[in-house]
This record gives structure tokens, C-alpha cells and sequence, in this order.
């Protein structure tokens, strides 16, 4: 069957299996283990409230439990979703960790951080699979970027340990409507990527019926004429034909290094969670599930076949038994210590100063060494700017780092719309510089699986505004150590243009820098020159976090940010604030394109002020800013980003509270009004902070 070809149907009776049998023992064993852990949390542990988020797998367990025990390369990935313990007890998890999860105790997926469905695994020299989110359709870009993953450390890298590796997704019928689904099936397409969809169609979305989802309930029909893609479909409760089905999709995704969906009907035996009482389906609706048990067609399909009653029963009483003691365990557990509660949202170490590295993800994981650096500028003679110097930081990271890569929505032969990688994708080649699909989930979502496969993505968004469609990545990317207690983390540094050029707009001009200092697990800086900006972007692709880079509009070739280049291996650390001007009567706090407007305000007032260009705002540094006020006793706060809720705000609040008694004036801030970026120039200059506004309010405080 060609990659476009229709896809095949395979139903009927329990005819003998054709293909090469599994271990039908390890699968009947894992099925009722499977069958156990539901029971008993269903039965005993959510009512009497040890478990607080119950999703049971009755009906999806068997089909995942085959696929699970076909993922044997050490480089297969996997993201999966709330339904997805069988795949990972057929992966080798151990049953106690299987229940400690839900239980939420120590030593499980997340130690009581996040609900106990949520799976990981690092691969410890098997299968990975990748941290799970809560959001329906959020597993299926990150599949794809580790299915990049796997062709660049083979092509690029030349590893010939990833011959064979693939990525697989797991989602149910409802998480094809998603934006996610659909941004995945474009890359694994359009890059032929070997990466498997597994649709575990089940025909509901909690009460939604499929019908509501996709068009004629059939995401398989529904795609036969998509390009580049390998169909299979068939019933995943099927004991004489799901094993055939799972095993050749597989095989076909190992061989062909292509992309295959593979849609498998499965009953859905219990409600969408342990609180769903189904009574949006009607009896018969039930009873046809009920009567596509593949537990009980597994039993009428190997008895007496290959087992004989005393066999099945016997392997059902092991797992129960096994299940019973594993659940007794993981109840001894200690529960969490709320002491730790805020370790592990940023990258740690030790009591003795050594790195605390995760165990998988980015670049510190994967025992990458960088080159010295130094924190002393060695400036060139002639001055840059702004853009000039983010490229060539770049191209030098670039040359230095063969795991870096770049990527982005015109980033390639164009060089990007404001023409920061230029010439980039010409010198180190289209595997390490290229453009991607329109999708800002798909380039955040596949940048996290790149990063969690030990690779350094460097995606651009091209303007603030367009980094929305993405949150729902950025905010999973960025909470990803926290929730797994520095199991994974997925280091990246994001590009994001943003702020007022020679005019504004709503789209292209807007900054709210402060929504991604309030996202959990994101370093953020806002570099305002071009020294600046090469040492804080080194210091971001040298780190170990995710970092939001913004690259102001207005600074990228705006003369007072020029400056020398300071050397390939300057560094800026995060959270040290530069002092452009020292005064003692005002304390001025700015970052990005407000610097400058700040300086030449403080020089035109006549007042001895002192100017912070804090450059970091994740972390900032609210040590130089406390000791500077304490020493001029006055505070202007000054941001492009709107005035409500701004990070001013948070400045003010730190400031008021930790120096009150040195204040003899009330903190000030100025700001945009509570409005999207004008166009009009003119509307622009009225509600952009200007070098006079900023004159008056300097004047205004000092003079009380």
C-alpha cells in the first residue's frame, strides 16, 4: 500500500491470528493488571477520596498494551494523554508507581504536583515517553518535533542509533478537532517524519459524540486523500486482528520513515472519568459497548487455544494479587512534603554549587560541553547594531553548538521578516535553519519535543501578538520541571520581536512582556542595546532553562542602541540590572525601549537621577533597585506595556514594601493607557511614555 493509498478496514470474527503471535501470556497479565488498578481505584480508593482524578482505561487497555510492547527501540517517543496507563505498564512501569501516581505520593510521575494520570518516562535506555498535559490535543506537536528529533540526530548529527526510532502519539477520536492535531499531521506530512498517530476512537468526547468531532465520525475516512500520509484502521478490541494492525503500523513507520495514522474503534467501558455517570448514553448504547469487552474477547479468543482455563484464571489471580500489593505500597508512601513545594521551577543546584541537572531534556542531560565564557565585554572597534548583533551571536552559537537549530515562519532563504538570520540557513544548511508551517502551536509544541530529545531549538515567533496561539505550549513547557520534579525540562530560547516601530497596531506592535514573567518557569529578558542583547541571548543559549528572548522593533536598528560587539564569549547573567546613570535624587527602573527615551528625559530635567535599565525581568533584580531607592528616595517607574497590572506594578509593590521608610515621595509609574497599540503616529506619540512625558513626571517627583 503506497503513503497516499485508502485506508484498510479489517472487522469479522475471532479467526485464528495470522500474523506473528505476541506473548499472550505478558498481554493477558498486563490486561488484568490493567483491569485491577481501575477496579480497586474505582471500587475503594476514589470513594473513600485517596484519589481525587480517576480515568479509567476499560476498553482502550488492550489495543495500548500491544502497542506498548512493540515501542523496544531505546529511542522511540511517546506522548500520551489521561487514558494511557496500559501503554505504560506495557513499557515496564511498575505497578506501584502506576498507583502512587494517583494517589499522589511521593516518589511517583510529579510527587503530588500534578493529577496522577499525567505519565512520564524518561528512557533510560528504552522508550521515552514524554511529559503528558492536561489539555486535550497539547501531545500531539511535541510528537512531531521528537519525530524531528530522531531525523536530525540520524541525517544531521550522523547517529546511526536512530535508524529505526519513531514517535508515537496517543489521542483519542475528540482530539483530532484540535488545532494541535492538525498543526502535527501538516509537519509529519509535509517533512515525511516517522511518526505514528494512534486514534483510539471510542465515538465520545466525554458526552460529545464523535459525529460532533469530525465529519461522518471518521477522522481516517476523512483524510484518504491527504498527501504523504499511510492509513490503517480496523477494531482495537479485536484479539484476531488488533495485534496484526498494531504490529504492521509499526513496522511500516520504522521502514518507511513516514508518517501512518492508525484509527482502532475501542469501547469506552466506564464514564469519561471516576465522576462521569454516562447518562447521556442510552442502554443499548451501553450494552453494545459492553458487549466489545476485549477482556472477555481475549478470554473466548486464547481459551483454549493457547491457555487453558487454569492458565487464565491463574494469570488473573497473579495481577490481582500483585496489584492489591502494589497499591498497599504506594499507600505506605510518604504524601508530599510541602516544604519542597517551590523547588524545581527553574533550573537548581546543589548544596555544594553543582549543576542539579534533569534527567532528560536539553542540552546539560545530554552532557553537551560549551565553550568558556567570560563576563568582561572585549569590544571591536566599530559599533552595531542591535539586529547585527542577535545575528552574529547566532551565527556563532550556531557554528559552536551542532544541536542548535533555528527555525521559524520565514527565518530560512528570506532570513527572517526583520532579518535577524539572514544568511544563516545558506552557511549551516537547511536541517539546522529552516522555515515552518503557519502555526505558532506547531513551531512552540515541536520546539519542546526537540528540546526534551536533547537537542537546542531556537524557535522565532515573528511578533508578540502571534506568540497567542502558542500559550497553551509555552505554559506547558515552562511548568515541565516543576510538575516533574526535575525529571524533564525542555530548555529553549524563544525569539519574539514586538513593541512600536515608526508606527504601531494592534497586531504587530504590542509587548505585554509581563504575561510571560507571570508564565511559571520562563526566563525573560528585554535587552535595550546591542552588548546587551549578545550577552543576555548567549547567556540563554548556554542556560538550562526556557527563555523568552524580545527583541524590541525600535532598537533593532535604532542608532542609540549600537554599540561595539563585545566578543563570542560575552555573557549577560540574568538578574543584574545595568546602571546607565547614576543620580541621587531619583531612582528611574525601565527595560527595552524606554532606556533610551529615560536617559535623554533624565538629561533634559535638571534632576540628578539615577537609571536602572533592569534588561532581565525573569529574573529581575530587585536588589539594585531596593538599594538605589534607599539611597535617592524616589522611584519613577517606566514601561511601554499598559499601566494596569503591568510589570511596574510589581516593581511598586516590591519597592513600597521592602523600602517604604526610605520614601519621601509616593512611587510613580508611566505607561501605556489600558489600550492596544495605536497606528496613527500621532495617536502612537500620545500613547507611547515620550522623552517629555518622561521629563514631566521626573521634574513632578523630585519637586516633592
Amino acid at each position: 500500500m503506497s503513503a497516499a493509498a485508502s485506508p484498510i478496514s479489517r472487522s469479522g470474527g475471532a479467526a485464528p491470528f495470522s500474523g506473528q503471535e505476541p506473548d499472550w501470556r505478558r498481554v493477558t497479565y498486563l490486561l488484568q493488571a490493567s483491569r485491577s488498578l481501575d477496579d480497586l481505584e474505582e471500587s475503594r480508593l476514589l470513594p473513600e477520596r485517596q484519589v481525587m482524578y480517576q480515568f479509567s482505561a476499560r476498553g482502550h487497555d488492550f489495543a495500548q498494551i500491544l502497542l506498548g510492547l512493540q515501542l523496544t527501540d531505546p529511542h522511540d517517543g511517546a506522548t500520551v494523554y489521561y487514558r494511557s496507563r496500559p501503554l505504560m505498564l506495557a513499557l515496564g512501569l511498575d505497578l506501584e508507581e502506576a498507583a502512587a501516581g494517583p494517589l499522589a505520593r511521593t516518589g511517583s510521575f510529579s510527587g503530588g504536583r500534578d493529577i496522577g494520570v499525567v505519565f512520564n518516562r524518561p528512557g533510560r535506555g528504552a522508550a521515552t515517553v514524554l511529559p503528558a498535559c492536561g489539555g486535550v490535543g497539547a501531545q500531539y506537536t511535541p510528537a512531531a518535533g521528537w519525530a524531528q528529533a530522531i531525523r536530525q540526530h540520524h541525517e544531521v548529527l550522523r547517529d546511526g542509533e536512530y535508524q529505526h526510532s519513531i514517535a508515537v502519539v496517543l489521542g483519542g477520536d475528540a482530539s483530532v478537532a484540535t488545532g494541535g492535531f492538525w498543526s502535527a499531521l501538516t509537519m509529519a506530512t509535509t517533512l515525511r517524519l516517522p511518526m505514528l498517530f494512534y486514534i483510539e476512537d471510542n465515538g465520545f468526547g466525554i458526552s460529545v459524540p464523535a459525529q460532533l468531532q469530525t465529519p461522518g465520525s471518521n477522522i481516517a475516512a476523512n483524510l484518504r486523500s491527504f498527501s504523504g500520509l499511510t492509513l490503517l484502521e480496523g477494531d482495537g478490541a479485536d484479539p484476531s486482528q488488533a495485534p496484526q494492525l498494531v504490529a504492521e503500523a509499526v513496522a511500516r513507520v520504522r521502514e518507511e520513515r513516514g508518517p501512518l495514522l492508525l484509527r482502532l474503534s475501542v469501547p469506552r467501558l466506564c464514564g469519561h472519568s471516576g465522576q462521569d455517570t454516562q447518562a447521556y448514553k442510552s442502554p443499548e448504547t451501553v450494552a453494545r459497548e459492553r458487549a466489545r469487552d476485549p477482556l472477555q474477547r481475549l478470554q473466548r479468543f486464547l481459551v483454549p487455544r493457547v491457555l487453558c482455563e487454569q492458565d487464565w484464571a491463574q494469570l488473573a489471580s497473579e495481577a490481582r494479587r500483585d496489584v492489591e500489593a502494589a497499591v498497599a505500597r504506594a499507600l505506605a508512601r510518604p504524601h508530599p512534603d510541602p516544604s519542597s513545594l517551590t523547588r524545581y521551577v527553574f533550573a537548581e543546584s546543589t548544596a555544594a554549587g553543582a549543576p542539579e541537572i534533569q534527567e532528560q531534556g536539553g542540552l546539560a542531560a545530554a552532557g553537551h560541553a560549551f565553550a568558556p565564557t567570560v563576563r568582561e565585554p572585549r569590544p571591536e572597534p566599530a559599533r552595531i547594531n542591535m539586529l547585527t548583533a542577535i545575528r552574529r551571536t547566532l551565527d556563532v552559537e550556531l557554528s559552536l553548538n551542532p544541536r542548535m537549530m533555528v527555525f521559524g515562519e520565514d527565518v530560512g532563504p528570506k532570513g527572517g521578516v526583520h532579518g535577524a538570520t539572514l544568511g544563516l540557513q545558506e552557511k549551516h544548511g537547511a536541517g539546522r535553519v529552516f522555515d515552518t508551517s503557519l502555526s505558532e502551536e506547531g513551531i512552540i509544541g515541536r520546539a519542546v519535543g526537540l528540546a526534551l530529545a536533547g537537542l537546542l531549538p531556537v524557535p522565532e515567533i515573528q511578533f508578540r501578538k502571534y506568540a497567542d496561539p502558542a500559550t497553551e505550549q509555552l505554559h506547558d513547557c515552562g511548568t515541565m520541571r516543576w510538575r516533574t520534579r526535575n525529571r524533564f525540562a525542555a530548555p529553549m530560547v524563544v525569539r519574539i520581536p514586538g513593541g512600536f516601530f515608526k508606527c504601531g497596531d494592534p497586531w504587530h506592535s504590542q509587548t505585554n512582556e509581563v504575561a510571560f514573567v507571570h508564565a511559571i518557569g520562563w526566563r525573560v529578558a528585554v535587552p535595550s542595546n546591542a552588548e546587551d542583547a549578545t550577552g543576555l541571548l548567549r547567556a540563554a543559549l548556554r542556560g538550562n532553562d526556557p527563555t523568552l528572548f524580545f527583541e524590541h522593533r525600535a532598537l533593532l536598528d535604532g542608532a542609540w542602541a549600537r554599540r561595539p560587539y563585545p566578543g563570542d564569549e560575552y555573557v549577560v547573567p540574568f538578574g543584574v540590572a545595568r546602571c546607565i546613570r547614576e543620580g541621587a535624587e531619583l531612582t528611574i527602573v525601565s527595560w527595552g525601549a524606554m532606556v533610551e527615551r529615560c536617559e535623554r528625559a533624565a538629561a533634559a530635567s535638571g534632576v540628578d537621577a539615577e537609571i536602572l535599565d533592569l534588561r532581565t525581568l525573569s529574573p529581575w533584580d530587585k536588589q539594585a533597585v531596593l538599594v538605589s531607592v534607599q539611597k535617592t528616595h524616589r522611584c519613577l517607574i517606566v514601561h511601554e506595556d499598559n499601566l494596569t497590572a503591568g510589570f511596574g506594578a510589581e516593581i511598586a509593590a516590591c519597592v513600597a514594601k521592602e523600602a517604604f521608610f526610605s520614601l519621601d515621595a509616593p512611587i510613580d509609574r508611566l505607561a501605556m493607557p489600558d489600550i492596544p497599540s495605536p497606528h496613527s503616529p500621532l495617536l502612537l506619540v500620545a500613547a507611547v511614555p515620550g522623552v517629555e512625558s518622561i521629563t514631566r513626571a521626573i521634574q513632578q517627583i523630585a519637586s516633592i
